[in-house]
């Protein structure tokens, strides 16, 4: 089995990048800094739930979803790759580098994504709470669920028209198939990765909106490689696309 996706820019030769996007979201938001990063080659994944990928499920939780990236790569023979993730893409991402078959992979970009939860207990809680939205997401009407979701303090920083939008750009998914992939990656499930993030022999930068409180604290409180994406918060490629680009590409040109 293997993901859908889509490739641009393929006839450029050497490492690949391949972006991976969060909960509810589709390959598709990457397309304005794919298309900024057009000397690369990029594979553009909708995640297990989402998009062309709704109908797949992932089991096995984040060491099943690090085989099916993994076979997708595989399928696509793309064996020289950056990886590039936002927030449950980000998580993913960053098991993958950890734990994954990953011989190919030349470098990390994780934006807003969560290294995991220290104690059993915060595990615990936190599965519950993302048990609970999943309940939401199976029996309600995706625009209530969405309209509460996008109220979370980690999207304050969103205007009313940004939060309008993305509940709208959100609304199309499938409530159930979102669900499945909310519990079967839950910040709970995922193992604490701070350990084997702060020893990553390969390039590693944590990129983050300067108004995402929550996720500059943990990269400073851990020692993460930070680069700040200024004038946003936790979507800082949503927000601002051209900064974001501009430290995607500065990154990459320091590794050839």
């Amino acid at each position: 089995m293997k993901l859908n996706c889509q490739t641009f820019h393929a006839h450029n030769q050497g490492t690949w990048l391949v972006w991976l996007h969060g909960l509810l979201g589709k390959g598709d938001d990457w397309l304005p800094l794919v298309n900024a990063c057009d000397q690369y080659a990029s594979l553009v994944i909708d995640l297990p739930g989402h998009g062309h990928s709704a109908d797949i499920t992932v089991a096995g939780g984040f060491a099943g979803m690090s085989e099916l990236l993994g076979a997708t790569l595989s399928e696509y023979q793309i064996n020289d790759y950056w990886l590039i993730g936002y927030s449950l893409g980000a998580r993913i991402a960053m098991y993958h580098a950890i734990h994954g078959k990953h011989d190919g992979l030349r470098g990390l970009l994780v934006e807003g994504g969560n290294p995991g939860l220290f104690s059993q207990t915060e595990r615990d809680v936190r599965l519950q709470n993302d048990q609970h939205w999943a309940q939401r997401f199976r029996h309600e009407e995706m625009v209530s669920v969405l309209s509460d979701w996008y109220q979370q303090p980690v999207f304050a920083d969103l205007t009313v028209m940004q939060r309008e939008q993305l509940i709208h750009l959100r609304s199309q998914s499938r409530g159930s198939c979102i669900a499945d992939m909310l519990e079967n990656t839950s910040l709970g499930h995922q193992p604490w990765l701070v350990p084997d993030l702060q020893q990553l022999t390969t390039p590693f930068a944590y990129l983050c909106g300067e108004n995402d409180c929550k996720f500059q604290s943990i990269a400073k409180q851990y020692t993460l490689p930070l680069k700040t994406i200024p004038q946003v918060g936790h979507n800082a490629h949503y927000g601002n696309p051209v900064a974001f680009a501009v430290a995607v590409n500065h990154f990459l040109s320091l590794f050839g």
